[in-house]
């Protein structure tokens, strides 16, 4: 027969709290043990636990959707679970804890031993500067599974003499997040986690990985664990000197990390966007190849089936998850549902695009604010990212598009439709230069990005010319650079003629950031040819009238059926921009002699 002491919690302390304590009682005098329940809630705790009971206990078992404090548990094995699973699994969970308590380090040895203790503190020597790791903590709910874990890697470090700081990326955002210089200090990264964890950060640090229940149980030996098993984060591009797509995604990598404030949020939505706009914009243009321009009439047949997966559910998606993942990127997780409430609003009050970048920054900056200004105790902590900034955020977002921001922004926005709509060929033509040219000048960054979300606003009003463009002149930088290197080889090193190859499959995909290392080493000549290019290519799209439906895919959307219109004369100011890159890097490029050649191979293995 085992011992048992058991704490359940949840945010009102009332249903689940008692349901678990009462399952947890139950069966564990079914299975013949011993069981004290502690129950803590909105009345604060009650059955409380004593120190005898403690001491006795051969497991600690934690039902919780709420923070624990577990510092008085020290010592003895814990097992961490939700109120559900104590609920419906109960039998399970007790089990689960038993095994987990028989095969725990015995925790009176280094209370028998306190010199066991001594022989993990700090040599004189060392004991500044590198003791020091980060962690970072991280479970489903983000309520007690995350905190509880950052308690345990905390004082598992301090048992070992190690300074320690732990992020936690709980229910309502990340609370203690660490600093590059944080992460720069530190020995060792432990990531104590049941969700997945951005760990690009952490490119060049060793990483240990290990769950939130290792990290409650023993913190100590966790943190031993990842000082004697961790694993370097290799940067990408480390592989070798000519991995050209690596250094193109570090690149990419650099810049994303490099984003802030608002951009940042914006760039967030728009990637979590483009997913469902491409899907929803080829059911279109396969149920039009299928059934013909008019096949939403043709109800039951395949095309209109195609046409009712893309335009009234793809598309209809597309607004309310750029807002919603606006506010995300702003208040974390509970500023998602206001976000994409307000993106609703904005499709309904006719703002469209305009209108869900509006809704996402409201819902987001205002769920953020009603985060940091209302302070609820630990044990009501849980109603917050569920209950109370979900409510608020909502409807300030909703009240504000419905009676201040609806009715301007769907005039403006249907001035803006009708003049593009009615756009005379000249203006079409300058269009499409300022368009091609703003995606070359900066290869993914910000002028790229801004071209490039206007183009994808646009198709939801179903002007679909400026994508077209935006798409051949975000394909011509690479494509006129690889084109390049196999024609004049004098101009480039040996690296870079390799390089070129990667860069042509980089531009017929549609990843402008694959001119990016060229650039790098000679932005004077390379950034004034390439935009060039692509300038000329998106005035050619644009005065041959090419229209696009999706918003990605490079050539590989070329072939179906109706994505783009005027294919033949597309393909045409594809292949003239790429003739132009490369006749401008002809003429602004010198040759490379052999001796900057060498120099050229001998400089990466030098540094």
């Amino acid at each position: 027969m085992a011992k048992i002491v058991a704490v359940t919690g949840c945010p009102t302390g009332i249903a689940h709290t008692r349901m678990a304590e009462e399952a947890l009682k139950r069966t564990a005098q079914v299975m013949g043990h011993e069981i004290k329940v502690e129950t803590q809630g909105a009345e604060g705790a009650q059955n409380v636990l004593s120190d005898q009971d403690i001491a006795a206990a051969d497991v600690v078992i934690i039902s919780s959707d709420i923070y624990v404090d577990a510092s008085r548990f020290a010592g003895k094995p814990m097992y961490a679970v939700s109120t559900s699973q104590a609920i419906r699994n109960t039998q399970a969970v007790i089990e689960d804890a038993l095994e987990e308590a028989a095969t725990a380090p015995e925790p009176l040895a280094a209370e028998a031993q306190p010199q066991a203790v001594e022989t993990h503190a700090a040599p004189p020597a060392q004991a500044a500067g590198s003791r020091y790791i980060v962690a970072v903590t991280s479970c489903p709910t983000g309520i007690a599974h995350t905190f509880m874990a950052a308690e345990g890697v905390k004082k598992g470090a301090e048992a070992l003499g190690y300074q320690a700081k732990v992020e936690t990326q709980g229910s309502v955002g990340s609370q203690n997040t660490l600093t590059e210089e944080d992460i720069r200090r530190a020995q060792v990264v432990v990531i104590a986690a049941d969700t997945k964890v951005n760990k690009s950060r952490f490119a060049g640090k060793p990483i240990y990985e290990t769950s939130t229940n290792a990290a409650i149980n023993n913190g100590v030996q966790v943190v031993e664990e990842a000082l004697a098993q961790a694993q370097v984060q290799k940067p990408a591009g480390a592989a070798g000197k000519t991995d050209y797509v690596g250094s193109v995604s570090q690149a990419k990598a650099s810049r994303s990390a490099s984003r802030s404030g608002p951009y940042k949020h914006l760039m967030t939505g728009v990637s979590y966007m483009i997913p469902f706009v491409v899907a929803g914009g080829l059911m279109i243009a396969l149920s039009f190849a299928v059934g013909g321009i008019y096949v939403y009439d043709q109800e039951g047949t395949l095309g209109w089936g195609l046409f009712q997966i893309g335009a009234p559910s793809a598309f209809a998606l597309m607004v309310p998850i750029l807002a919603g993942f606006i506010a995300y990127s702003i208040a974390d997780r509970p500023g998602l549902a206001p976000g994409m409430i307000g993106g609703m609003l904005a499709v309904s009050t006719g703002t469209g695009f305009l209108g869900g970048i509006i809704a996402g920054f409201i819902a987001g900056y205002a769920t953020d604010w009603f985060n940091k200004v209302i302070k609820l105790p630990r044990n009501l902590a849980g109603l917050k990212p569920v209950l109370i900034l979900p409510l608020l955020g909502s409807g300030v977002v909703g009240l504000l598009m419905l009676f201040v921001i609806g009715t301007p922004v769907s005039i403006g926005v249907e001035a803006m439709t009708a003049w593009l709509t009615g756009m005379q060929q000249s203006s079409a033509v300058i269009l499409g230069l300022i368009l091609g040219a703003m995606m070359a000048f900066d290869m993914g960054g910000p002028v790229n990005k801004a071209a490039y979300t206007f183009a994808v606003g646009l198709l939801d009003s179903n002007i679909y010319l400026p994508m077209a463009a935006v798409m051949a002149a975000g394909m011509t930088p690479p494509l006129g650079l690889a084109l390049s290197t196999f024609l004049f080889k004098n101009r480039y090193s040996e690296d870079e003629r390799e390089a070129g190859k990667a860069a042509a499959v980089l531009g017929l995909s549609f990843i402008t950031e694959g001119a990016i290392p060229f650039a790098a080493k000679d932005p004077l000549r390379v950034i004034p040819s390439i935009v060039l290019g692509s300038a000329v290519t998106g005035a050619l799209s644009m005065l041959f009238n090419a229209q696009l439906r999706v918003p990605h895919g490079g050539v590989f959307v070329l072939p179906i059926p109706n994505a783009v219109t005027n294919l033949g004369f597309y393909v045409i100011a594809i292949l003239v921009g790429t003739l132009v890159t490369t006749g401008a890097l002809f003429v602004l490029k010198r040759p490379v002699s052999e001796e900057q050649e060498m120099l050229a191979e001998v400089e990466p293995a030098v540094a």
